[in-house]
């Protein structure tokens, strides 16, 4: 089947909260501006049961910010379109080609908005029984293991934020941490210990994980001595969360940029990269802080800067 092409002044490619930061600001300034999201309004964020650190907004679920973003960037006159982009093409005139299944838009410029995935863990068994007591979001799987016994990896913000979660649905959490501290703030991690299904294993890595169709076995490392043991569970009575950080998705952009050291894209203060008319904005930039308020704060930047290059471009 043809696609349909459509000229619009802007194209922003995720829709959490960097890319509808870009499109409110974007469209603001009087750009014929249209987000492509693939999944829920929100992004990644939507995945989120509680966002507490966004200024001026104590608690919300991350669904409903999701759904407000949205909301925002329709009254301020962007459009929001579903669909899974497959190339980003460069033409000859230096504007852009951004090509879905069924429609293709062109743009003088492009604010791409893709994210973070999930980081594995690396785990003997872990692609084997991902689905199958393996999971990698506590709001999206959590349901599933109400009343059972979970293991969460990580020690970091989004491992106790969801560890917290966990504990509100399961009969126990256990946290198992490869140092011998947390490394999120303070304030989450006292909540954390205080609630009394959750303990902690310090110092401790999964080796393994083996079972028949669900898991059965955890085979645990000793961080500080390097003893290994394994340790049996009825199949199906629990299950593994990790959270061991997330890998910038930047396959879209690849051959339009630079790369980080932590896979990041490397743009300037203005989100711009070394294409002209590419920007890139949130959790897939190279940088230190990946927050909700810090991916906002680079649409915003990007949705001005779109601005400023589609008039001075003409």
């Amino acid at each position: 089947m043809d696609k349909t092409n459509r000229v619009v002044d802007t194209v922003v490619i995720g829709g959490g909260p960097a890319g509808y930061a870009a499109a409110i600001y974007a469209a603001r300034a009087s750009l014929k501006t249209v987000v492509i999201e693939q999944g829920m309004p929100g992004g990644q964020i939507a995945t989120t049961d509680i966002v507490e650190n966004y200024p001026a907004i104590p608690t919300i679920t991350g669904a409903e910010l999701g759904m407000k973003l949205q909301e925002h960037a329709t009254e301020a006159g962007a459009e929001s379109v579903y669909g899974v982009v497959e190339a980003i093409e460069r033409l000859d005139d230096g504007s852009f080609n951004v090509v879905c299944a069924d429609e293709a838009y062109q743009a003088p410029a492009v604010i791409v908005a893709t994210g973070a995935r999930p980081r594995t863990a690396g785990f003997t068994g872990e692609d084997q029984f991902r689905g199958r007591g393996i999971s990698y979001c506590a709001t999206c799987d959590g349901m599933f293991y109400r009343g059972k016994n979970v293991f969460v990896i990580g020690g970091g913000n989004a491992a106790c934020e969801e560890g917290l979660y966990l504990a509100r649905i399961a009969n126990s959490v256990t946290m198992v941490v490869r140092r011998n501290e947390f490394r999120a703030p303070k304030g989450v991690v006292d909540r954390l210990l205080a609630h009394e299904r959750v303990t902690v294993r310090y110092s401790t890595s999964i080796t393994a994980v083996d079972g028949d169709r669900f898991l059965s076995s955890i085979t645990f490392r000793n961080n500080d001595t390097g003893e290994v043991h394994t340790e049996a569970f009825e199949e199906g009575s629990f299950g593994i969360f990790v959270f061991a950080g997330t890998d910038p998705v930047v396959e879209l952009v690849r051959p339009f940029v630079d790369l980080g050291s932590d896979g990041g894209v490397m743009t300037n203060e203005s989100m711009e990269t070394r294409t002209p008319g590419l920007y890139c904005v949130g959790d897939m930039r190279s940088k230190r802080l990946r927050q909700v308020i810090t991916a906002a704060a680079d649409g915003a930047i990007a949705g001005s800067e779109a601005y400023r290059y589609v008039t001075e471009r003409g």
